[in-house]
């Protein structure tokens, strides 16, 4: 493209492979990203109640350099956390982990704590929605996969098992979410097939 001051500019052409999957792959920096702008489709939609919590941190030192501005220079986590997400959908109570990794051939379980398996444990106890929404970053894939699934790999890790799921595992045992727009992370068309 020309313009007046004479300077050229390349333009930019659609590609051949324009697929749904690919237009939408890297319109989200991370995972939560994705989750956070689908969560917010589905609650303007009406169709769930499900946000990110928030990580609570003790804040020890602030800094003031201006009157109207503050600077936390120390600070610390007042607990361990427990999972990413938790809401309402269809009445049932939904818990979940999102974790991805760079790894091509396996999800390490090295990504969990205990802390957070005792608590998805909980949740499966009393009958809620538990699951783990894995995403492989070098094939653009993510899973919802069953918390239910995860215990007997994370429990075997701890008798001389594998230290990580592997990806055979997470496409044969998980479900993979459909790319779309605007949920970029549609996982609710997994929960409806897997738990309703």
């Amino acid at each position: 493209m020309n313009y007046p001051n004479g300077k050229k500019v390349k333009t930019q052409h659609a590609t051949k492979n324009n697929t749904p999957h690919d237009r939408f792959s890297n319109r989200g920096m991370t995972l939560e990203k994705d989750i956070n702008d689908t969560n917010n489709y589905y609650l303007s939609r009406g169709l769930c109640v499900i946000h990110k919590k928030p990580t609570p941190v003790q804040i020890v030192k602030v800094d003031y350099p201006k009157r109207s501005a503050a600077v936390i220079k120390e600070a610390y986590f007042k607990q361990a956390s427990t999972t990413d997400y938790n809401g309402l959908y269809k009445g049932r109570y939904i818990d979940f982990e999102a974790k991805e990794t760079k790894n091509k051939t396996s999800f390490p379980l090295s990504n969990f704590h205990q802390h957070q398996i005792d608590h998805m444990e909980d949740i499966v106890k009393h009958e809620g929605i538990c699951f783990v929404i894995i995403r492989f970053q070098a094939y653009n894939e993510s899973y919802v996969f069953p918390a239910v699934k995860l215990f007997p790999y994370w429990h075997r890790q701890f008798k001389d098992g594998r230290k990580s799921i592997p990806y055979t595992a997470v496409k044969d045992e998980g479900t993979l979410i459909p790319a779309s727009f605007p949920a970029l992370v549609d996982y609710l068309t997994v929960v409806d097939e897997i738990f309703f």
